[in-house]
Protein backbone atom coordinates (compact mmCIF):
# COMPACT_ATOMS: atom_id res chain seq x y z
CA UNK A 1 0.00 0.00 0.00
CA UNK A 2 2.81 2.19 0.56
CA UNK A 3 4.17 1.54 -2.51
CA UNK A 4 1.28 2.38 -4.47
CA UNK A 5 0.62 5.74 -2.07
CA UNK A 6 4.25 6.60 -2.93
CA UNK A 7 3.42 6.24 -6.96
CA UNK A 8 0.70 8.21 -6.53
CA UNK A 9 2.42 11.46 -5.03
CA UNK A 10 5.18 11.32 -7.26
CA UNK A 11 2.75 11.27 -10.36
CA UNK A 12 1.20 13.99 -8.48
CA UNK A 13 4.22 16.11 -8.00
CA UNK A 14 5.22 15.32 -12.09
CA UNK A 15 1.72 16.78 -12.58
CA UNK A 16 2.21 19.92 -10.51
CA UNK A 17 6.08 20.76 -11.97
CA UNK A 18 5.68 19.80 -15.42
CA UNK A 19 5.87 22.24 -18.01
CA UNK A 20 2.56 23.94 -19.80
CA UNK A 21 4.09 22.25 -22.64
CA UNK A 22 3.95 19.00 -21.10
CA UNK A 23 0.63 19.15 -19.98
CA UNK A 24 -0.81 20.30 -23.60
CA UNK A 25 0.88 16.77 -24.92
CA UNK A 26 -0.93 14.85 -22.52
CA UNK A 27 -4.25 16.16 -23.33
CA UNK A 28 -3.50 15.86 -26.56
CA UNK A 29 -2.42 12.45 -26.23
CA UNK A 30 -6.17 11.66 -24.71
CA UNK A 31 -7.83 13.43 -27.77
CA UNK A 32 -9.07 10.90 -30.37
CA UNK A 33 -9.37 12.91 -33.42
CA UNK A 34 -6.59 14.87 -33.05
CA UNK A 35 -4.47 11.31 -32.45
CA UNK A 36 -5.89 9.52 -36.04
CA UNK A 37 -5.29 13.74 -37.88
CA UNK A 38 -1.31 13.51 -36.70
CA UNK A 39 -0.81 9.60 -37.91
CA UNK A 40 -2.75 10.46 -41.17
CA UNK A 41 -0.40 13.76 -41.89
CA UNK A 42 2.56 11.90 -40.71
CA UNK A 43 2.30 9.29 -43.77
CA UNK A 44 1.29 12.60 -46.04
CA UNK A 45 3.91 14.06 -44.97
CA UNK A 46 6.61 10.93 -44.77
CA UNK A 47 4.90 10.00 -48.41
CA UNK A 48 5.84 13.99 -50.02
CA UNK A 49 9.29 13.32 -48.49
CA UNK A 50 9.67 10.15 -50.55
CA UNK A 51 7.88 10.72 -53.56
CA UNK A 52 10.52 9.70 -55.63
CA UNK A 53 11.10 6.13 -54.27
CA UNK A 54 7.50 5.57 -53.70
CA UNK A 55 5.61 6.83 -56.78
CA UNK A 56 6.17 4.31 -59.94
CA UNK A 57 6.98 6.88 -62.59
CA UNK A 58 8.60 9.85 -62.27
CA UNK A 59 7.11 13.30 -63.43
CA UNK A 60 8.18 13.52 -66.76
CA UNK A 61 7.21 10.12 -67.67
CA UNK A 62 4.36 9.18 -70.02
CA UNK A 63 2.60 7.16 -72.37
CA UNK A 64 0.10 8.27 -75.20
CA UNK A 65 -1.45 4.96 -75.10
CA UNK A 66 -2.37 5.17 -71.55
CA UNK A 67 -3.85 8.56 -71.57
CA UNK A 68 -7.49 9.16 -69.53
CA UNK A 69 -7.43 5.27 -68.98
CA UNK A 70 -8.80 3.55 -65.60
CA UNK A 71 -6.87 2.77 -63.11
CA UNK A 72 -5.12 -0.72 -64.33
CA UNK A 73 -7.08 -3.85 -63.44
CA UNK A 74 -4.98 -6.24 -61.27
CA UNK A 75 -5.41 -9.70 -61.64
CA UNK A 76 -5.22 -12.18 -58.88
CA UNK A 77 -5.51 -15.30 -60.41
CA UNK A 78 -4.96 -17.03 -63.81
CA UNK A 79 -7.02 -18.28 -66.68
CA UNK A 80 -8.67 -21.17 -64.98
CA UNK A 81 -9.28 -19.36 -61.81
CA UNK A 82 -5.99 -20.48 -59.58
CA UNK A 83 -4.58 -17.33 -57.19
CA UNK A 84 -1.28 -16.46 -58.30
CA UNK A 85 1.12 -13.59 -58.29
CA UNK A 86 -0.82 -10.01 -59.21
CA UNK A 87 -0.40 -9.32 -62.68
CA UNK A 88 -1.66 -7.36 -65.46
CA UNK A 89 -1.67 -6.66 -69.18
CA UNK A 90 -0.67 -3.52 -71.25
CA UNK A 91 -2.81 -2.37 -73.79
CA UNK A 92 -2.97 -1.92 -77.41
CA UNK A 93 -4.84 0.24 -79.66
CA UNK A 94 -7.76 -1.62 -82.27
CA UNK A 95 -9.55 -0.15 -85.00
CA UNK A 96 -13.29 -1.20 -85.21
CA UNK A 97 -15.11 -0.75 -88.34
CA UNK A 98 -19.00 -0.15 -88.60
CA UNK A 99 -21.72 1.35 -89.31
CA UNK A 100 -23.88 4.29 -87.45
CA UNK A 101 -27.86 5.01 -88.02
CA UNK A 102 -27.80 5.58 -90.93
CA UNK A 103 -25.47 2.76 -92.22
CA UNK A 104 -22.55 5.29 -93.17
CA UNK A 105 -19.01 3.62 -92.05
CA UNK A 106 -16.94 4.42 -89.59
CA UNK A 107 -13.90 3.89 -87.67
CA UNK A 108 -13.01 4.02 -84.55
CA UNK A 109 -9.63 3.55 -82.83
CA UNK A 110 -10.16 1.58 -79.21
CA UNK A 111 -7.96 1.08 -75.99
CA UNK A 112 -7.91 -2.69 -75.18
CA UNK A 113 -6.10 -5.02 -73.01
CA UNK A 114 -3.39 -7.36 -74.89
CA UNK A 115 -4.01 -10.24 -73.07
CA UNK A 116 -0.96 -12.06 -75.04
CA UNK A 117 1.47 -11.64 -72.07
CA UNK A 118 1.25 -11.02 -68.73
CA UNK A 119 3.25 -8.32 -66.59
CA UNK A 120 4.33 -9.06 -63.16
CA UNK A 121 3.84 -6.41 -60.08
CA UNK A 122 6.25 -6.73 -57.96
CA UNK A 123 8.55 -4.62 -54.98
CA UNK A 124 11.40 -2.71 -55.22
CA UNK A 125 11.74 -2.53 -58.96
CA UNK A 126 14.89 -0.28 -61.04
CA UNK A 127 13.14 2.70 -62.86
CA UNK A 128 14.05 6.40 -63.60
CA UNK A 129 16.71 8.05 -61.66
CA UNK A 130 15.94 10.24 -58.76
CA UNK A 131 17.93 12.07 -55.61
CA UNK A 132 15.95 11.84 -52.53
CA UNK A 133 16.02 15.07 -50.67
CA UNK A 134 18.43 16.85 -53.92
CA UNK A 135 20.99 14.53 -52.27
CA UNK A 136 20.88 10.70 -51.95
CA UNK A 137 20.92 9.18 -55.56
CA UNK A 138 18.71 6.12 -56.42
CA UNK A 139 16.80 4.46 -58.95
CA UNK A 140 14.55 1.62 -57.34
CA UNK A 141 10.86 2.87 -56.72
CA UNK A 142 8.62 0.85 -54.24
CA UNK A 143 7.13 -0.98 -56.84
CA UNK A 144 6.57 -1.81 -60.59
CA UNK A 145 5.66 -4.12 -63.26
CA UNK A 146 8.50 -7.20 -64.50
CA UNK A 147 7.72 -9.65 -67.23
CA UNK A 148 7.44 -13.44 -67.66
CA UNK A 149 11.09 -13.23 -67.61
CA UNK A 150 11.30 -11.44 -64.55
CA UNK A 151 13.00 -7.82 -66.57
CA UNK A 152 11.92 -4.84 -66.17
CA UNK A 153 9.78 -3.92 -68.76
CA UNK A 154 8.37 -0.27 -69.00
CA UNK A 155 6.02 -1.05 -72.39
CA UNK A 156 3.10 -1.86 -69.68
CA UNK A 157 2.21 0.17 -66.93
CA UNK A 158 0.65 0.28 -63.90
CA UNK A 159 -1.90 3.12 -63.01
CA UNK A 160 -3.65 2.30 -59.64
CA UNK A 161 -5.51 6.03 -60.02
CA UNK A 162 -5.48 5.98 -64.09
CA UNK A 163 -3.98 8.60 -65.92
CA UNK A 164 -4.32 12.06 -66.67
CA UNK A 165 -5.18 13.47 -70.04
CA UNK A 166 -1.43 13.36 -70.99
CA UNK A 167 -0.66 9.40 -69.86
CA UNK A 168 1.05 10.49 -66.54
CA UNK A 169 0.45 7.86 -63.86
CA UNK A 170 -1.96 10.26 -61.28
CA UNK A 171 -0.41 7.94 -58.12
CA UNK A 172 2.72 9.61 -58.47
CA UNK A 173 1.76 12.79 -59.53
CA UNK A 174 -0.64 12.95 -56.52
CA UNK A 175 2.82 11.74 -54.48
CA UNK A 176 4.95 14.81 -56.19
CA UNK A 177 2.28 17.11 -56.11
CA UNK A 178 2.09 16.42 -52.66
CA UNK A 179 5.42 18.25 -52.24
CA UNK A 180 4.01 21.28 -53.07
CA UNK A 181 0.75 21.49 -51.92
CA UNK A 182 1.69 20.47 -48.30
CA UNK A 183 5.13 22.95 -47.92
CA UNK A 184 3.99 25.62 -49.96
CA UNK A 185 0.82 26.42 -47.21
CA UNK A 186 3.09 24.97 -44.39
CA UNK A 187 5.48 27.76 -44.84
CA UNK A 188 3.18 29.96 -45.75
CA UNK A 189 0.74 29.89 -42.35
CA UNK A 190 4.02 30.26 -40.61
CA UNK A 191 5.22 33.39 -42.79
CA UNK A 192 1.67 34.69 -41.67
CA UNK A 193 1.61 33.26 -38.38
CA UNK A 194 5.01 35.37 -37.35
CA UNK A 195 3.78 38.81 -39.40
CA UNK A 196 0.12 38.30 -37.80
CA UNK A 197 1.55 38.38 -34.39
CA UNK A 198 4.90 40.60 -34.93
CA UNK A 199 2.66 43.19 -36.69
CA UNK A 200 -0.62 43.08 -34.33
CA UNK A 201 1.83 42.83 -31.30
CA UNK A 202 3.73 46.24 -32.17
CA UNK A 203 0.25 47.48 -33.07
CA UNK A 204 -1.04 46.98 -29.93
CA UNK A 205 1.60 47.25 -27.59
CA UNK A 206 2.81 51.03 -28.61
CA UNK A 207 -0.65 52.48 -30.04
CA UNK A 208 0.00 55.64 -31.64
CA UNK A 209 0.84 56.65 -34.90
CA UNK A 210 2.50 53.14 -35.67
CA UNK A 211 -0.65 51.54 -34.45
CA UNK A 212 -2.44 53.96 -37.10
CA UNK A 213 -0.61 53.32 -40.21
CA UNK A 214 -0.34 49.51 -39.40
CA UNK A 215 -4.11 49.49 -39.16
CA UNK A 216 -5.04 51.50 -42.52
CA UNK A 217 -2.67 48.41 -44.11
CA UNK A 218 -4.65 46.00 -42.90
CA UNK A 219 -7.47 47.64 -44.01
CA UNK A 220 -6.51 48.15 -47.69
CA UNK A 221 -5.18 44.36 -47.86
CA UNK A 222 -8.99 43.15 -46.03
CA UNK A 223 -11.03 45.19 -48.56
CA UNK A 224 -9.55 43.72 -51.72
CA UNK A 225 -11.03 40.27 -52.63
CA UNK A 226 -8.71 37.62 -52.56
CA UNK A 227 -8.80 36.34 -56.40
CA UNK A 228 -8.50 40.10 -58.04
CA UNK A 229 -5.63 40.14 -55.62
CA UNK A 230 -4.12 36.92 -56.95
CA UNK A 231 -4.37 37.87 -59.97
CA UNK A 232 -2.90 40.74 -59.75
CA UNK A 233 0.43 39.72 -57.90
CA UNK A 234 0.46 36.62 -60.43
CA UNK A 235 0.45 38.76 -63.33
CA UNK A 236 3.98 40.20 -61.51
CA UNK A 237 5.70 36.72 -61.75
CA UNK A 238 7.24 36.58 -65.19
CA UNK A 239 5.92 33.32 -66.99
CA UNK A 240 9.49 31.58 -68.00
CA UNK A 241 10.68 31.35 -64.23
CA UNK A 242 12.28 28.01 -62.32
CA UNK A 243 9.97 25.93 -60.50
CA UNK A 244 11.41 26.55 -57.66
CA UNK A 245 11.09 30.89 -58.11
CA UNK A 246 7.66 29.52 -58.60
CA UNK A 247 7.28 28.01 -55.89
CA UNK A 248 8.95 31.27 -53.38
CA UNK A 249 6.94 33.24 -55.48
CA UNK A 250 3.86 31.48 -54.78
CA UNK A 251 4.65 31.36 -51.10
CA UNK A 252 5.43 35.08 -50.34
CA UNK A 253 1.67 35.85 -52.61
CA UNK A 254 -0.66 33.59 -50.13
CA UNK A 255 1.80 35.32 -47.08
CA UNK A 256 1.56 38.59 -48.22
CA UNK A 257 -2.99 38.34 -48.02
CA UNK A 258 -3.23 36.15 -44.70
CA UNK A 259 -1.77 37.44 -41.54
CA UNK A 260 -4.34 40.94 -41.50
CA UNK A 261 -7.17 38.72 -39.47
CA UNK A 262 -4.32 37.38 -36.85
CA UNK A 263 -2.94 41.14 -36.37
CA UNK A 264 -6.14 42.43 -35.71
CA UNK A 265 -6.67 39.99 -33.16
CA UNK A 266 -3.38 40.17 -31.42
CA UNK A 267 -3.74 43.84 -31.17
CA UNK A 268 -7.41 44.13 -29.29
CA UNK A 269 -5.43 41.09 -27.11
CA UNK A 270 -2.65 43.14 -26.53
CA UNK A 271 -4.61 46.71 -25.76
CA UNK A 272 -6.24 44.52 -22.88
CA UNK A 273 -3.13 43.41 -21.80
CA UNK A 274 -0.69 46.12 -22.22
CA UNK A 275 -2.30 47.96 -18.48
CA UNK A 276 -2.66 44.66 -16.85
CA UNK A 277 -0.52 44.95 -12.69
CA UNK A 278 1.52 41.80 -14.56
CA UNK A 279 2.57 43.71 -17.48
CA UNK A 280 3.11 46.90 -15.10
CA UNK A 281 5.03 44.94 -13.01
CA UNK A 282 7.70 44.02 -15.36
CA UNK A 283 7.98 47.25 -16.74
CA UNK A 284 8.66 48.98 -13.22
CA UNK A 285 11.40 45.39 -13.17
CA UNK A 286 12.93 46.81 -16.01
CA UNK A 287 12.47 43.88 -18.28
CA UNK A 288 12.23 44.81 -22.03
CA UNK A 289 9.60 44.95 -23.95
CA UNK A 290 10.33 42.31 -26.25
CA UNK A 291 10.64 40.19 -23.11
CA UNK A 292 7.16 41.57 -21.85
CA UNK A 293 5.84 40.65 -25.29
CA UNK A 294 7.13 37.30 -25.51
CA UNK A 295 7.20 35.80 -22.22
CA UNK A 296 4.71 37.73 -20.45
CA UNK A 297 1.57 38.32 -23.20
CA UNK A 298 2.08 36.21 -25.60
CA UNK A 299 1.34 33.32 -23.45
CA UNK A 300 -2.02 34.45 -22.44
CA UNK A 301 -3.77 33.88 -25.24
CA UNK A 302 -1.27 30.75 -26.90
CA UNK A 303 -4.54 28.86 -27.26
CA UNK A 304 -6.12 30.81 -29.87
CA UNK A 305 -3.00 31.60 -31.69
CA UNK A 306 -2.30 27.27 -32.14
CA UNK A 307 -5.65 27.00 -33.62
CA UNK A 308 -5.24 30.16 -35.68
CA UNK A 309 -1.98 28.26 -37.20
CA UNK A 310 -3.57 24.99 -37.27
CA UNK A 311 -6.58 26.72 -39.04
CA UNK A 312 -4.29 29.07 -41.17
CA UNK A 313 -2.51 25.86 -42.84
CA UNK A 314 -5.64 24.09 -44.52
CA UNK A 315 -6.63 27.57 -45.45
CA UNK A 316 -3.31 28.46 -47.22
CA UNK A 317 -4.11 24.16 -48.47
CA UNK A 318 -6.91 25.80 -50.35
CA UNK A 319 -5.36 28.84 -51.44
CA UNK A 320 -2.60 27.13 -53.19
CA UNK A 321 -4.87 24.95 -54.52
CA UNK A 322 -7.17 27.78 -55.93
CA UNK A 323 -4.19 29.74 -57.49
CA UNK A 324 -2.78 26.15 -59.25
CA UNK A 325 -6.79 25.35 -60.49
CA UNK A 326 -7.39 28.64 -62.04
CA UNK A 327 -3.59 28.96 -63.57
CA UNK A 328 -2.77 31.24 -61.50
CA UNK A 329 0.02 29.02 -59.74
CA UNK A 330 1.81 25.88 -60.41
CA UNK A 331 1.39 25.16 -64.46
CA UNK A 332 2.43 21.97 -65.93
CA UNK A 333 5.57 20.39 -66.51
CA UNK A 334 5.22 21.06 -62.20
CA UNK A 335 2.34 19.64 -60.27
CA UNK A 336 0.40 20.55 -57.01
CA UNK A 337 -2.91 19.23 -56.37
CA UNK A 338 -4.44 22.01 -57.84
CA UNK A 339 -2.76 21.51 -61.24
CA UNK A 340 -4.29 17.83 -60.75
CA UNK A 341 -8.11 19.26 -60.99
CA UNK A 342 -6.98 21.60 -63.83
CA UNK A 343 -8.43 18.45 -65.43
CA UNK A 344 -11.73 18.32 -63.99
CA UNK A 345 -12.72 21.50 -65.21
CA UNK A 346 -15.69 20.40 -67.15
CA UNK A 347 -18.51 18.20 -66.47
CA UNK A 348 -18.09 16.16 -69.33
CA UNK A 349 -14.79 15.26 -68.04
CA UNK A 350 -15.23 14.07 -64.68
CA UNK A 351 -18.32 12.26 -65.97
CA UNK A 352 -15.93 10.51 -68.55
CA UNK A 353 -12.69 10.16 -66.16
CA UNK A 354 -14.48 10.31 -62.30
CA UNK A 355 -10.89 9.00 -61.07
CA UNK A 356 -9.34 12.27 -61.89
CA UNK A 357 -11.40 13.37 -58.81
CA UNK A 358 -8.99 11.68 -56.44
CA UNK A 359 -6.39 14.60 -56.18
CA UNK A 360 -9.56 16.10 -54.06
CA UNK A 361 -9.82 13.51 -52.08
CA UNK A 362 -6.72 14.03 -50.39
CA UNK A 363 -7.12 17.57 -50.08
CA UNK A 364 -10.40 17.13 -48.25
CA UNK A 365 -8.38 14.95 -46.00
CA UNK A 366 -6.03 17.03 -45.26
CA UNK A 367 -7.46 20.17 -44.51
CA UNK A 368 -10.19 17.66 -42.31
CA UNK A 369 -7.08 16.43 -40.47
CA UNK A 370 -5.79 20.17 -39.53
CA UNK A 371 -8.79 21.12 -38.30
CA UNK A 372 -9.00 17.89 -36.12
CA UNK A 373 -5.40 18.62 -34.90
CA UNK A 374 -6.14 22.08 -34.34
CA UNK A 375 -9.51 21.47 -32.38
CA UNK A 376 -7.20 19.01 -30.02
CA UNK A 377 -4.37 21.32 -29.57
CA UNK A 378 -7.02 24.13 -28.86
CA UNK A 379 -8.68 21.83 -26.48
CA UNK A 380 -5.08 20.99 -24.89
CA UNK A 381 -4.11 24.48 -25.00
CA UNK A 382 -6.92 25.47 -22.49
CA UNK A 383 -6.09 26.02 -19.22
CA UNK A 384 -9.50 25.78 -17.82
CA UNK A 385 -10.47 21.67 -19.72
Amino acid sequence: MAFFKKKKIEKDESYYLASQWTLMWRKLKKHTLAKISMVILLILYLGAAFADFLAPYGLEEFSSLYKDTAPTKIYWSDEEGNSCAPYVYKLKKENIKGRDENGKLYMETVVTEDTSEKFYLTFFVEGCEYKIFGLIPGNIHLYGLVNEAGEVDRSARINIFGADRYGGCIFSRILFGAQVSLTVPFVSAAISFVLGILLGGVSGYFGGWIDNVIQRVIEVLSAIPSIPLWLALSAAIPPDISVSAMYLYITIILSFIGWTGLARVVRGKFISLRNEDFVMAARLAGVSDFKIIVKHMVPGFLSYLIVNLTLGIPGSILGETSMSYLGLGMKAPATSWGVLLQETERLADVAQCPWKMIPLIFVIVTVLAFNFLGDGMRDAADPYK
